[in-house]
């Protein structure tokens, strides 16, 4: 297959997006790094959608939806709420060291053992070997941010990365079927992300902070 250098290149890039998205304390970089990961995978899919022009379906709708209207709605929150993130129970320095553990420990384990995962001749081959690798890696850190995070925005930046791997693991398990660009617009998170800001906003004006650890003092 053509470009796989480059498919491999962009893929771990989504690495370093998404450590850079959970680690950025100021939301508004977040959404910039979420953004330049969206790209990315835009461009991942362009280079598959060579082989299968049903991707480009999937592709235009990712681009509308992941790198225009996603970032969009994460800024116009961000300017409602607060620019800095609710200051998580972590410090930056072992935020930043457990995020590279589990960057290399998940990225390992998933790279050697792709043929258990994914029990295909094709899963062991580039760029599909790299591709599962980094699907199961930034999974593993949107979970982590999700968990470890107390600014609810910074929370949907979590599931934005969800997101992602979950696309990147479809696109480079069935990269020739029609039906892979179908299943990718359908589980599109934009809805859920405006449904969820819009609820974040709600609890601002309510409690004045998007902090999730005041969520025990909403009442009926």
């Amino acid at each position: 297959m053509e470009g796989i250098p480059v498919i491999s290149i962009l893929s771990l890039s989504l690495v370093i997006t998404s450590v850079a998205v959970i680690e950025f304390r100021n939301l508004k970089y977040s959404a910039y790094a979420y953004c330049l990961q969206a790209i990315l995978m835009c461009s991942i899919f362009f280079i598959f959608a060579r082989e299968n022009h049903n991707l480009y379906w999937w592709l235009a709708t990712a681009f509308v939806t992941k790198v225009i209207l996603i970032p969009t709605f994460l800024l116009r929150y961000i300017q409602k709420t607060e620019v800095m993130e609710i200051k998580p129970p972590l410090s930056y320095l072992p935020s930043i060291v457990i995020s590279c553990v589990i960057m290399i420990f998940f990225y390992k384990i998933t790279h050697t053992h792709a043929d258990f995962i994914a029990p295909n001749p094709e899963a062991m081959q580039e760029p599909f070997r790299t591709n599962l690798a980094v699907s199961f890696t930034i999974f593993a850190l949107g979970l982590y941010c999700i968990l470890i995070r107390r600014d609810a925005i910074k929370t949907v930046h979590g599931l934005c990365i969800l997101e992602n791997s979950v696309h990147l693991s479809l696109v480079s398990l069935a990269p020739k079927l029609a039906e892979t660009a179908i299943i990718g617009i359908v589980t599109d998170v934009v809805i859920a992300v405006f449904l969820l800001l819009y609820v974040i906003h709600g609890i601002y004006k309510e409690f004045g902070s998007t902090d999730t650890y005041q969520l025990k003092n909403l009442r009926w």
